[in-house]
């Protein structure tokens, strides 16, 4: 993705989100070492909306501490077991929504519940 099109969705969806469940600017956003994340637009636009919410400090080497990681997993293997294939990008969205809404709650909580651990075992390294 390149770093533009990554600020318009920061700026688009994630600002207005983030004002709306986080009001008194507590909230913390978290992405990871992407190319586009590190740009210096990108890095200049999270610096200037510091007072709104805060962006997580992400180690190079930690993969391991982002949950989105496991759900994009097991959305692409619930994706790549449904037959046939996509026909088409149309059909892709549609299928990547149905499985992205119909993810269980259980396996949230289990994410969640397992970050102590994941943080455990990136601070052991």
């Amino acid at each position: 993705m390149k770093a533009v099109n990554y600020l318009n969705i920061i700026a688009d969806q994630l600002h207005p989100y983030m004002a709306f469940v986080f009001p008194t600017g507590k909230g913390i956003f978290q992405q990871d070492n992407a190319l586009c994340h590190k740009v210096r637009i990108v890095s200049e636009w999270f610096e200037e909306h510091t007072e709104e919410f805060h962006l997580m400090s992400w180690s190079p080497n930690s993969m391991d501490l982002n949950p989105m990681e496991h759900i994009c997993d097991v959305m692409e293997w619930k994706l790549r077991a449904q037959t046939p294939p996509c026909p088409n990008i149309s059909t892709l969205l549609d299928r990547c929504l149905d499985i992205w809404y119909n993810l269980s709650p259980v396996m949230y909580q289990k994410l969640v519940a397992s970050m102590p651990r994941r943080v455990a075992a990136v601070l052991k390294t």
